[in-house]
């Protein structure tokens, strides 16, 4: 079949939305028909090679659509299904999905290499060159087929120009939070970067119990927009030092959690150092993959019993943890609606990324105009 896709075929380039051939899906798949896909920065990381995926590739993978077939095999999802895409597959067998942590699944291995799981492509041009899937799941794609576990079946009356937002940024944000940051009530917490994932972390913490939530960011827009999220206080580095900031609000202590979320070893090494003793910071930005070092002195670890950790997706089970924060934006708990700054086309892509990387979106997300007239009737 033929659909619109948003290509990458090297470093540094502009996307191409361009038809493209889809073959149907396999054993174990699924074709799915996007009704929206989120801007995320992770995508983007790959086109400037701060991370490594083979191209051509097309990106996405914050997505949501309907279910049009399903291959051999897949029986928790049928033609009609609403479902949020997982970019992370889970096997449910390895080692650390029987752990209970699915989100570091092998199956993630796959994720940056192109093909599906079973070596081949689904994706082709008309020149005849191999596309590769981004996360196995190619959001930026009108039509696409994945893995049967990368999709989560919701209940159809989400829309899912929003719906879409926790096939990523909220469950890392709201996720990294609360399991991996382990924000507890009455918690001091300092978020460094508020963007798309950092405003989520905001939103996390508020949900768990947070006294303060100090939103660090040099965009002064987002640390206005971090107080509807729950932010309590804002700082912005370029006027205020952030750990200098920290210390007077916590009259000299430091804060019990803190989250790094713009990958830079300068703000790691700050977020380390707003700690109280014994507090925890959590690294979700992803940093350049030869970083070799952040600015941290290894005595902190020992003498004031500090911890540092990473979080991927959040620590988040996305069959579990998709519906349920779907079920706390229906209460009210989460704020989804806010987070989108702006919708655009597919065709519009490179305006979305522009917009993102100026620091004019919190999330920008594309719609496909099939459904414009009611994602919630297929």
């Amino acid at each position: 079949m033929r659909t619109r896709a948003a290509v990458i075929y090297g470093l540094h380039t502009r996307f191409e939305v361009k038809e493209v051939e889809l073959d149907e899906p396999g054993p174990n798949e699924v074709l799915v028909h996007l009704a929206a896909s989120g801007i995320c920065h992770s995508d983007m990381h790959n086109v400037t090679g701060d991370q490594i995926a083979a191209l051509p590739m097309i990106f996405g993978h914050e997505g949501a659509g309907v279910v049009e077939t399903v291959g051999a095999n897949v029986t928790h999802v049928q033609p009609g299904d609403h479902v949020v895409m997982s970019y992370l597959p889970s096997c449910g067998t390895c080692r650390w999905c029987t752990g209970g942590q699915t989100n570091l699944c092998d199956l993630g291995a796959y994720t940056v290499l192109g093909p599906q799981i079973d070596g081949t492509y689904r994706f082709r041009d008309d020149e005849g060159t191999e596309l590769g899937q981004f996360c196995l799941v190619s959001t930026f794609s009108e039509w696409t087929v994945v893995p049967g576990q990368s999709v989560v079946k919701v209940d159809p009356h989400y829309r899912l120009e929003r719906a879409c937002l926790v096939a990523c940024g909220v469950t890392t944000g709201v996720g990294t939070a609360i399991y991996r940051g382990g924000v507890r009530p009455g918690d001091d917490v300092m978020v460094f970067g508020v963007g798309g994932i950092g405003m989520n972390i905001v939103q996390g913490a508020k949900l768990a119990g947070a006294k303060r939530i100090i939103a660090c960011d040099i965009n002064d827009w987002k640390l206005e927009q971090a107080k509807i999220f729950g932010a309590t206080h804002t700082v912005n580095p370029n006027i205020t030092d952030p750990v200098e900031f920290a210390n007077q609000l916590t009259w000299g202590v430091g804060v019990d959690r803190s989250f790094e979320a713009v990958a830079t070893p300068e703000t790691i090494g700050q977020a380390v150092r707003a700690l109280r003793k014994g507090g925890q910071a959590t690294v979700v930005g992803l940093t350049r993959h030869d970083q070799p070092d952040i600015p941290i002195n290894p005595s902190d670890f020992v003498l004031w019993q500090k911890t540092l950790t990473g979080s991927l997706n959040g620590g988040c089970n996305p069959r579990n943890d998709i519906p349920a924060m779907l079920k706390l934006w229906d209460s009210g708990q989460l704020n989804l609606d806010d987070l989108v700054t702006n919708e655009y086309r597919l065709e519009q892509i490179n305006d979305a990324y522009d917009d993102l990387l100026s620091g004019k979106n919190l999330r920008g997300v594309i719609r496909y105009e099939w459904a414009d007239n009611g994602v919630d009737t297929p």
